[in-house]
């Protein structure tokens, strides 16, 4: 398959210090003294990696890995310091649920505001805009402004825009965790269709299980650096919940691999003593129900014994 998206060794820094808040004049006089003082913070360090035509990769990591930062520069909000990144064809970023919307405007202004700085012309939204409300489950909002949604009602909003058309790279960061199970349930089926259409997706996503269930492929980050980058979802994202734990990396794939195989053991375990709890609950639901069945039946049978007796008296 082509090559829809290549990162080459990406490095992305931010400058820190106190450089916004200083006018000419006291950067000179700083500098001159040696008093200006700037640090450097790599948010991401010398990233690579490949995707095709109909990869999902799933970008894993803690906070501050720099997953948003890498993405962003994906989508050429933020320009990398090194490195080169190249793709093909027409990008649809979903980075933060407010971004595009204005507070003040209804749920369908808000719609046709997106869909203009996305690139759409109004016909084409008159035609779209009840598919998309009615994706996003919206009907009867449409009048509502903005700011008094739910977190999850921007989202779907945001999430069904994005997807209107069949962008050749979707990119979503922590989307698809905002929201009801059944919403997303209609999210990743909605992903899977533009997937099989050929769109390459870039999901980040601290759910471990939406990345071993819908990607083909995922990417480890670590404090900007880059810990693996593979086809083997499964062995990485085992490693990853291990690391989560004991808080140590693999130095090597064999590690890796062992990490994982630790992790699936723990996770087998963990399995079978679900299992278990069940059946136990299981055992003392049917112990209660019994008791109370025969709890009922000698109340019967002592009913109807007074009521005998009390015929043979009279």
């Amino acid at each position: 398959m082509a090559v829809r998206l290549r990162v080459e060794n990406v490095s992305v820094r931010y400058l820190t210090g106190d450089i916004k808040n200083m006018g000419m004049k006291d950067y000179f006089i700083k500098k001159l003294k040696g008093q200006y003082l700037v640090h450097e913070f790599w948010a991401d360090k010398h990233i690579t990696f490949n995707l095709e035509d109909g990869d999902m990769l799933g970008i894993i990591g803690t906070n501050g890995a720099g997953k948003s930062t890498l993405l962003k520069a994906i989508s050429g909000i933020l320009s990398p310091s090194e490195g080169t990144i190249k793709l093909r064809g027409k990008i649809a970023a979903l980075l933060e649920l407010s971004s595009g919307f204005d507070p003040d405007l209804t749920v369908k202004e808000n719609t046709y505001l997106r869909g203009a700085m996305l690139g759409y012309s109004r016909q084409f939204m008159n035609e779209k805009y009840d598919e998309i409300i009615g994706f996003a489950e919206l009907q009867g909002f449409e009048d509502t402004p903005f700011r008094q949604l739910s977190s999850g009602m921007k989202s779907r909003l945001a999430f069904s825009i994005a997807c209107l058309i069949q962008p050749d790279i979707l990119i979503l960061d922590e989307v698809l965790s905002v929201g009801d199970g059944a919403f997303r349930k209609k999210s990743e089926e909605k992903m899977r269709s533009i997937i099989a259409n050929g769109a390459t997706t870039i999901l980040v996503s601290h759910s471990i299980a939406q990345i071993r269930r819908m990607s083909n492929k995922v990417l480890w980050l670590n404090k900007g650096e880059q810990i693996a980058f593979s086809d083997d979802v499964e062995t990485v994202c085992l490693a990853y919940n291990w690391f989560l734990d004991h808080k140590k990396l693999p130095e090597s794939e064999a590690e890796m691999a062992e990490m994982a195989q630790q992790q699936r053991k723990v996770e087998k375990e963990e399995l079978r003593q679900r299992q278990n709890e069940m059946l136990q609950k299981a055992k003392e639901i049917k112990a209660r129900r019994k008791a109370k069945a025969e709890k009922r039946k000698a109340k019967a049978e002592q009913a109807a014994q007074e009521a005998m007796a009390k015929e043979e008296s009279e």
